[in-house]
């Protein structure tokens, strides 16, 4: 155990140091290749491409294979045109929300009210389950921001996410995404509250039974090591309740439950006009742009989600991403890129259907196949 957990440590210290980004504290930072445009955007164009139905064909047969559903959003930067496929429904965002949180972090380092490098101390009741090396790490380890940054982006870390939302503030993360979206002329109140990851545990299991709000981090740990049909019983065990007063049949329906109290959910045209406000910040060349271009250069090296839309989407095409993953749910979302066609684009997809995640991957990276072949990302 102790070499297990020696190997752990290294590994999240070569991790925190390969590929990481430099800022103005130091050293130069990096620059994600933006151009500025001039374009009408999609509220004053009025148009639709002949890859538009070919696209809703193929969106329309994946579906199928799928048997669930699907949203899609596509908006093309350079001419304003956009494509939607159940994108102004809502959708359960999941991870997607750390972009904001990101955003939030960069735009303090700028105006210098935090660093980088100030390090925060990991503690017990940080540990968020899911993906993510820091949770590795003992209680009382010094974690640098940088590095909680990286992680929460690239690998979708949650513990890391949580602990960077206590650094900057709940509140100002969601006054920084209604911001963003207000920014590129979409209505901020199409995506609701954003919270915290351990937060949405509370709010899950609390459909079940409302004293799960008080439990932390270690009790919902212990929870997912429970089959899904069993967790609803497990969590009556750890409350000491009868189950007959839970309020839920199962965790299914307490997940459904808790995604229509709109925490975490947004439509995708939404959350798309989030992401133009970053493109946009990093093309303009003024004082927002260094901490887009540093956003945008930490999303192109995510490692999550690889078999999602990156699949299908080809080698030609760059992609600067962040992934979501949660019950029933998965999302891609980011901006593409390609050096010979007439872009870029925001692309968001969401799924909801089978428990697999394998199944949700194998539809968003089809997803990624057709936005190819379609034509929606130039000529294929």
């Amino acid at each position: 155990m102790q070499r297990q957990q020696r190997w752990q440590r290294w590994l999240l210290a070569v991790v925190c140091l390969m590929a990481l980004p430099a800022y103005a504290d130091g050293t130069q930072a990096p620059v994600f290749e933006v151009q500025a445009f001039e374009t009408n955007w999609y509220y004053e164009v009025d148009k639709q491409s002949t890859w538009q139905a070919d696209l809703n064909a193929r969106v329309a047969a994946i579906e199928g294979i799928f048997e669930g559903t699907l949203g899609v959003y596509v908006q093309n930067l350079a001419t304003g045109e956009a494509y939607s496929w159940r994108a102004d429904r809502p959708w359960y965002l999941a991870s997607l929300v750390k972009v904001p949180i990101a955003a939030q972090v960069l735009a303090e380092r700028q105006a210098g009210t935090l660093s980088l490098d100030e390090r925060l101390t990991l503690s017990r009741s940080d540990f968020v389950d899911g993906a993510g090396p820091v949770i590795w790490h003992d209680p009382g380890t010094p974690i640098s921001i940088r590095c909680l940054l990286e992680q929460m982006i690239t690998v979708s870390d949650n513990t890391a996410s949580d602990m960077l939302i206590d650094r900057v503030g709940l509140a100002d993360v969601n006054i920084r995404a209604r911001a963003m979206i207000a920014g590129s002329g979409g209505n901020p109140d199409d995506i609701g509250p954003i919270t915290k990851l351990v937060g949405v545990r509370q709010g899950v299991y609390g459909q079940l039974h409302p004293d799960a709000r008080t439990l932390d981090g270690m009790d919902f740990i212990a929870l997912r090591q429970h089959r899904l049909s069993q967790r609803a019983a497990a969590l009556a065990q750890r409350l000491d309740v009868d189950p007959s007063t839970l309020k839920q049949p199962d965790y299914d329906h307490a997940f459904d439950a808790y995604e229509a109290t709109g925490e975490n959910v947004g439509t995708l045209r939404a959350y798309g006009d989030l992401l133009v406000s970053v493109y946009k910040e990093a093309a303009s060349g003024g004082l927002g742009a260094q901490p887009s271009q540093a956003l945008l250069e930490i999303m192109q090296r995510t490692t999550s989600g690889s078999n999602r839309l990156t699949a299908g989407l080809g080698d030609t095409i760059r992609f600067a991403h962040k992934t979501g993953t949660q019950h029933r749910r998965s999302c891609d979302a980011g901006i593409a890129s390609h050096e010979e066609a007439n872009g870029p684009w925001v692309i968001v997809a969401c799924s909801r259907g089978p428990v697999a995640v394998n199944d949700h991957e194998r539809a968003l990276a089809r997803v990624g196949d057709a936005l190819r072949y379609s034509g929606a990302l130039g000529k294929p």
